[in-house]
This record gives structure tokens, sequence and C-alpha cells, in this order.
């Protein structure tokens, strides 16, 4: 029997056992040189298939490791930088002497998306040439400490200053978890596992909640109720990124939770998402194209346009709700559904998309809550008999988080390249830091209760997100046909079907069958960009 009369019958073999392996009849390049890190681990293995079987225990022990670390972390991201506007409800505001008529509270808002948008470039660099668990753990362990230090700072100077360095160490979490979802999971994964660890933003706003109720009340003659908030979520912090430093591994080549085989299942079975893992080395053409790419700079677009009004309405939202005529005890209460409402728009515009396999319908749908959420808060009245009407125009609002997850993990998804997805992702958090920078100054204490100018503002930002997406979709269109093309003239097939989106046992023996006949997946781990790739699939 040749050889290719072997490679062509291994998928029927597949039955036989969990894992097999086979030859490529593409041979990769032996020099693994500036390659993906997952190179190294594959050359001294022959290629194997992965069963549907094998491909679930893995999974499993994957999810078991990696998600608490990341739900926990960004749980407490989330609570620490919402820790302000619990604080203001409880007489920071007065206590610092902060003009109510000024932007200085804004400003308060502002400062932790001006550290986050200077240090991005920096995040870009070090996310790439340093283990990416050890470096989590210490950035982590330093923001939790400057948060206990908040506690100390009673002048709009000194909050100014643990604000910024705040936001400075917290500006890599958010790029290092898409990095690390990116490197452990397929890209039929993705999604609801970037949707998991951003829901933790709804569940800070229901337990961050509660958590500042129940300290709110606590009596101290010698610290505020703020101060207080800020020592018990800073010194939680402080003790979580001890964990996650021992814990959270560098990558699946190194993690110890797995055995040597199961190490290679890890890797293989993302070998279809044509995105590489790991390479630890920085490549300037990557930088280049990262910035010459049209894509970039749609989601760049989306996510300054939706992160205008997070940034507003995080900083406000509990004044918001105030200006309905609630108390300050009643305010954080009625903030409590806006969590709610959060997780749902979350998890499920990602199980949708996820059912879909298409990002782009469910941005759009999940713009119109906010638009119709706005437009009450515009055109209904502060009195008392509205208040219900009122609620449930700024809960429709909480649609919003739903969005930035999904347009994370669309970039991820249709970018390939090691440096490249860094940088590409520190572009998207510079538009994500600056919306949030601009949207806390389109609200002010002294245009309560309306805001008007804020919520007109907001209005038209979601309006302008749709336009992008149908952009961004009209693109990615140009980009598959051109990638079609190229596969024509060399010979192989124009159309090609992307199995790193199917889910389920379905695409397991047909992942193999495809990569044999046609090498697709042997530039996998050479670490080249998506547009260089010309097996790399868009997905809309």
């Amino acid at each position: 029997m040749s050889k290719h009369d072997e490679v062509a019958s291994a998928p029927q073999e597949i039955g036989k056992a969990d894992v097999e392996t086979v030859e490529s009849i593409h041979k990769p390049s032996q020099n693994i040189r500036g390659k993906d890190k997952a190179a190294e681990l594959l050359e001294s293995s022959e290629r194997i298939i992965v069963s549907s079987e094998e491909n679930k225990r893995v999974l499993r022990k994957i999810d078991l490791i990696i998600l608490p670390i990341l739900l926990s972390v960004y749980f407490l991201q989330s609570l620490d930088k919402t820790t302000l506007s619990y604080a203001s409800v409880f007489g920071l505001i007065e206590d610092a002497k902060l003009n109510p008529n000024s932007d200085q509270y804004s400003w308060l808002g502002s400062i932790v998306y001006i550290a986050q948008l200077v240090m991005q470039p920096i995040v870009a660099v070090l996310l790439v040439k340093f283990p990416i668990g050890k470096f989590t753990g210490i950035m982590v362990f330093t923001w939790g400490c400057i948060l206990c230090g908040m506690a100390g700072t009673t002048s709009f100077a000194g909050l100014m200053a643990t604000r910024f360095l705040l936001g400075a160490f917290e500006a890599a979490v958010a790029p290092a978890f898409i990095a690390v979802v990116q490197m452990w999971y397929k890209r039929s994964e993705q999604t609801n596992r970037n949707a998991a660890w951003y829901s933790m933003l709804g569940i800070v706003n229901i337990l961050g909640s509660l958590l500042s109720y129940g300290l709110g009340h606590i009596q101290s003659d010698r610290l505020h109720s703020y101060q207080i908030i800020f020592l018990f979520c800073g010194l939680l912090t402080v003790v979580v990124s001890i964990a996650v430093y021992i814990f959270m591994p560098d990558s699946p080549m190194e993690a110890k939770f797995l055995n040597q085989h199961e190490k290679l299942v890890a890797v293989e079975r993302l070998r279809m998402n044509q995105m590489g893992v790991a390479s630890r080395v920085w490549k300037w053409d990557h930088v280049l194209e990262a910035f010459l790419d049209v894509k970039t700079w749609i989601w760049f677009s989306m996510l300054t346009a939706v992160s205008i009004p997070s940034g507003g309405i995080t900083t406000f939202g509990p004044l918001i709700i105030q200006s309905f005529g609630f108390t300050k005890f009643q305010t954080i209460l009625f903030n409590m559904p806006f969590g709610a409402v959060q997780i749902i728009a979350t998890l499920g515009g990602a199980w949708l998309a996820t059912r879909l396999k298409k990002k782009s319908p469910v941005l759009i749908m999940l713009c119109i809550p906010p638009i119709i959420g706005i437009i009450i808060l515009m055109v209904v009245g502060r009195e008392k008999k509205h208040r219900g009407v009122l609620l449930l125009g700024y809960y429709l609002t909480s649609f919003y988080p739903g969005i930035s997850p999904l347009i994370y993990s669309w970039s991820g998804q249709n970018t390939g390249g090691d440096t490249k997805r860094k940088v590409t992702t520190s572009i998207l958090f510079v538009g994500a830091s600056a919306g949030n920078i601009i949207g806390p100054h389109l609200f002010k204490p002294s245009e309560k209760p309306y805001y008007r100018r804020g919520l007109r503002s907001n209005l038209a930002l979601f309006v302008a997100i749709i336009v992008l997406v149908i952009l961004g979709v009209l693109w990615i269109g140009v980009m598959n046909r051109k990638h079609a093309s190229v596969r024509e003239s060399m010979g192989k097939s124009a159309n090609i079907v992307d199995l790193s989106m199917e889910t389920g046992a379905q695409s397991d023996p047909e992942e193999a069958e495809n990569a044999q006949a046609t090498g697709v997946g042997d530039k996998a781990f050479d670490d080249v960009t998506d547009m260089k790739n010309e097996d790399f699939i868009y997905v809309y």
C-alpha cells in the first residue's frame, strides 16, 4: 500500500482508539525557529487525530483549571474598578471635597482608562515575551495592594494618583485573558469562554451591590464606609493573586495538570484554528500587518463606540438611579437587576452566536434594547409615578455589556499570528480605554436628573455600532473571496469547510480527513498571520 493510501484510509480507523497518529502529505518545514511554541512540542511526535472522546476529556480538564482563574480574577478586576461608584454613594465625593459642578468625579472615572490606554503598547510586548500565568499573578497582586492604598486617600490628587496606578496594573488582565482563551480553546469554544469571564461584570453589579450594602452598614469610629469597601476588596484581590501565580499555566505545552499525551491533544485540537498558540517571539511584520489591516480598525471603532456608553453608565449608573428619587441604600439595591440583565445578555448573546456560528447578527440584536432604553430615559419625566418605567429603561440599557465580548471574540477568531493577535487586541483595548475615558465626561452631576447630553450621545453610538457591524461583514466577505482565489491558484479547493467552528463529535473525523487529504492545517503552528495563510477562513 502506498503512503498516500495509508493516509487516505486513516479516518476509517479512528474508532479503534481514542487517538491515532497520521503523517501529513504536506510536510511542514522542520525548521521551527521563529515558529509557534506548539511546533516544538509536536516536532518529536507524529501528527495525531483527536477523537471526540479524547477531545471532551481534555477539554473538561482545561475548563476545570482555566475557567475558575479567569472568572475570579475578572470578577475582582470589575469589582475593584467599580468601587468608585459605590464609594460615591457613601460620601467619598463630600469627604474628598470634590466640586459637583466640575469634572473632578468624571476624571476619577476616566483616569483608570487613561492608564490602560498608555499601557497597552507595553502590555502587547509583555504578553508576547513573558509567561502569561506568572505575569498575570504579579499584576493582580500589585493592583490589590494599590486598592488597599486608596483607603488612605481623601483628596482629589491622591485619588487620581491611586486610580491611575490601579488602571496601569489592571491594563494587562483582559488582553491576557483573550490570549489565554485563544491558546487553549477551539474557535467554536472561544465565544462562550470569553463571555463567561466577561459576564463577571453582571455578577459584580449584583454581588458588588450587596457587598457595598452590607459594608456600608458597618459602624466604625476610625474608617468611613467607602474606606472599608476599598480595604476589603483590595485584600481579597491580594489573596487571590497568590493562587493565580501558583496555578495558572503559561501555555498548554507547560501545563502541569496535563500529562505529555494530553499536552499533545490540547495542542493538536487547536490545529484547525489556524491561529497558533504562543511563540514568545516579537515579529515586527506582524505589527505592521495589524496596523494596516482594515478589520482591525472596524473592530477598534466598534469597541470605542460601545465603551463610551459603558464608561458613562459604569461611573454614573448609581447616580442615574438616585436621580429617580431613591435613597442611597435603595439605589444600591435597584442597581442589582442591572447586573442580572448584563449576565443574561452576555451569556445569551454568546450562546446564540455559537449556535449561529456568526457574531454579526447577534451584535446587531444586542444594540436594540439599549436604543429603546435610552429613548425611554430621554422622554419620560422624573416624577415619582414614572419610577417603574424609568427603571425599565435603565435596565434595557444594560444589554450593552454583551456586545464587547462578542467583538473581542470576533476579532480574535479572525486574527492569526501570535504577535499580530496581541497587537490587535491592544489596539482594540486602546479604543475601549479611549471610550471609557470619554464616557464619564458626557455626564455631569450638575445635569441631573435628565443627563440629556450623555443620553443623546449614547443613542447615536449604538446606532453607529450597527452600521460598523454591517461594514465588518462586507469586508470579511471580501477577504474570504481573496483567500479562496489564492487557494484555487495553488491547486487547492477554493471552498473548504471551517471545521474549527464545528461543535460536537461530527467534526473530528471530518477534520482528520480534511487535514490529511489537503494539507489544511500544516501552517497552523508556523506563526504566520491570517492574511498570509491561504487556509485561514474568516468568520462572520
